[in-house]
């Protein structure tokens, strides 16, 4: 619990989506849970989001989500506007904000004056961002990365490193397991879902595909031309959306959850999830998988699509318990809410120390 006087935070959230428990976004998700862990400790909070979105404190609304795909870019300057009107029109409102948007803190520049110091956590691999972005940042701008690999392509911004978490209550143990494969996440291309179709067929055994499809007209492609075709009910099953309750008992009955990503990931909420309910995972090593991942003990970090296949056969190597431990011990909301408010807590001091 906190230890100081309460915060109040203003959380900025990624500008296309409304956020929810039912958010399906890594970022959208952390967000939700980190907010969730910050009021029961008594801070104060405000989230900046769509219309619809439901958090444990207030929505500082920023407009409708788009109706149809590739509004990204209006969407995203409409909900950076509003943010940065309402935190000048209530000047002494916040004592931080944590921007998790992924898009307001390119908004601002030196010239920018706010009178709060701003929290960003990238969720994002270096690559994902325009560089010259970095070259402008204001001073009150502070970093945070959620792994170790991303901090170390961070090297020059001096990030923080606060891990992801989740909230482990919310997930539960099954010792028996399905004989089916599950692939879950935002459905685009460098995720992978085709090449865990590829696995399932290798291995003979039954595939579900459980996630959204943002509206991104390249996503809705890949979706349409790679993934669609492919379903068929049986050996590739489609979920679409599954709520916490849905993605819960999915994970739950999984064999194996399969990651075959082809980007660096940041981090893997997916995994987490995934031993929370006793379930191995298979992974590629790429970025921070091999971080979240114990390979051997709550799963396997491969390098090919043959040696992913072949693990499926080894899952039964795998026991639930040290699943489960590992994210208890790792991984939860409430570490994840400790690191945080510990760096909330040494920002706002730093700027009052300068006031003074």
């Amino acid at each position: 619990m906190t230890t100081g006087p309460g915060l109040k935070i203003l959380y900025i959230a990624y500008p296309l989506l409304p956020v929810s428990e039912k958010s399906c976004g890594g970022a959208e998700q952390v967000l939700v849970t980190l907010e969730q862990e910050m009021k029961r400790r008594g801070h104060e909070t405000m989230v900046a989001a769509c219309w619809g979105s439901k958090v444990a404190g207030e929505v500082l609304p920023t407009g409708d989500p788009p109706t149809g795909p590739d509004q990204f870019e209006p969407r995203s300057a409409e909900h950076n506007r509003r943010v940065l009107a309402y935190l000048r029109s209530h000047p002494q409102e916040f004592d931080l904000v944590h921007d998790q948007s992924g898009t307001f803190w390119q908004s601002l520049d030196r010239n920018t004056e706010l009178p709060v110091p701003v929290l960003v956590t990238l969720h994002l691999p270096r690559g994902f961002y325009p560089e010259e972005a970095f070259g402008r940042v204001p001073p009150n701008v502070k970093f945070n990365c959620v792994s170790q690999k991303q901090a170390a392509s961070f090297g020059d911004l001096r990030p923080a490193c606060v891990p992801n978490g989740i909230g482990v209550h919310k997930y539960s143990v099954a010792e028996k397991k399905g004989d089916y494969l599950l692939w879950l996440g935002r459905i685009c291309e460098e995720k992978g879902a085709h090449l865990a179709i590829e696995v399932a067929q290798r291995t003979g055994r039954p595939l579900i595909i459980a996630g959204q499809v943002y509206p991104f007209s390249y996503h809705q492609q890949y979706f349409r031309e790679k993934i669609w075709p492919q379903v068929d009910g049986e050996r590739v099953s489609w979920a679409e959306s599954p709520n916490l309750q849905e993605k819960v008992e999915l994970l739950q009955g999984a064999r194996a959850v399969l990651i075959p990503s082809l980007v660096d990931e940041t981090s893997s909420l997916v995994a987490m999830e995934a031993m929370a309910c006793g379930t191995p995972v298979i992974a590629f090593r790429r970025g921070a998988l091999p971080e979240v991942i114990a390979d051997g003990h709550t799963g396997f970090v491969v390098d090919t699509m043959e040696e992913m296949a072949c693990c499926v056969d080894r899952v039964g190597e795998i026991e639930p318990s040290d699943c489960r431990r590992r994210v208890e011990e790792h991984f939860s909301s409430t570490r994840m809410g400790d690191e945080y408010e510990q760096l909330y807590r040494r920002i706002t001091s730093s700027v009052l120390t300068r006031a003074r």
